[in-house]
């Protein structure tokens, strides 16, 4: 794996967690009655975005590190993806 690699697998792990971890305690505007004019009274009241990037930057280390390791150490290959069943030319 290159470090060009390696910076495509931290970001993509880094996005995936967090679309995981955004809905997450979240109150709308209705729940704490505090609708803002012209938004729906869905939208979220504080949505704590800055904690919830330090949180997924965090856990995205060791989650990238342990799917580095099992790449590298060739427990996972790209053989093993072989969706066409070795089919030759």
């Amino acid at each position: 794996m290159g470090i060009g690699a390696a910076f495509v697998m931290f970001a993509v792990v880094w996005f995936m967690l967090l679309l995981i971890i955004l809905p997450l305690r979240i109150k709308s505007q209705s729940e704490t009655g505090n609708i803002v004019k012209g938004t729906p009274s869905s939208a979220p009241d504080d949505p704590m975005l800055k904690k919830k990037f330090m949180w997924v930057t965090i856990l995205t280390f060791p989650t990238w590190g342990i799917i580095c390791g099992i790449i590298i150490s060739g427990i996972i290959t790209v053989d093993m993806f072989d969706i066409y069943n070795g089919i030759k030319n």
